[in-house]
């Protein structure tokens, strides 16, 4: 009966324990239970986090390419006002050359029209005095004749 007694303690001992070991097995499924509906939350995040960085990383992408097609289109487009500016600047250099030159040939013809002028002013000039010098001439000829013929009668 002392073994039976012994034995009995020692079941009901190890039936605490088993209700012991029971409760901290429900406790620790209920802790695994808690971390495993975390750890699924934490993968149910990463994964709308994952969509959301691939979506920015296309959108990314996306506005890198329309800046790079923006950057070309400047580019080109200055390159094309360049080209313009190159041709406008030759083209007003052709005509500054041009006007140069006709600007020379009106002097050249400017100054040869002055020398001209000055010639046959010049010889209009000694015309006259040859002319008022034949005048003279004429009018002391004139009172030469008056007197001689005043003389004479």
């Amino acid at each position: 009966q002392e073994e039976k007694k012994q034995l009995t303690l020692k079941v009901e001992e190890l039936e605490r324990k088993l209700e012991t070991t029971s409760a901290q097995n429900i406790e620790f499924l209920q802790v695994i239970a808690k971390r495993e509906e975390s750890i699924h939350q934490c993968q149910l995040r990463l994964e709308e986090k994952t969509r959301e960085c691939s979506s920015l990383a296309r959108q990314l992408e996306m506005a890198i390419e329309d800046a790079k097609r923006q950057v070309e289109q400047t580019r080109e487009r200055a390159a094309s006002r360049e080209r313009a500016a190159q041709s406008k600047v030759l083209d007003l250099e052709t005509q500054l050359s041009r006007n140069k030159t006709e600007l020379n040939q009106l002097r050249r013809s400017k100054d040869d029209a002055e020398r001209r002028y000055e010639s046959r002013l010049q010889d209009l000039k000694d015309r006259l005095e040859q002319s008022e010098s034949t005048n003279r001439s004429m009018q002391n000829y004139v009172q030469f004749l008056k007197s001689s013929y005043a003389n004479v009668f």
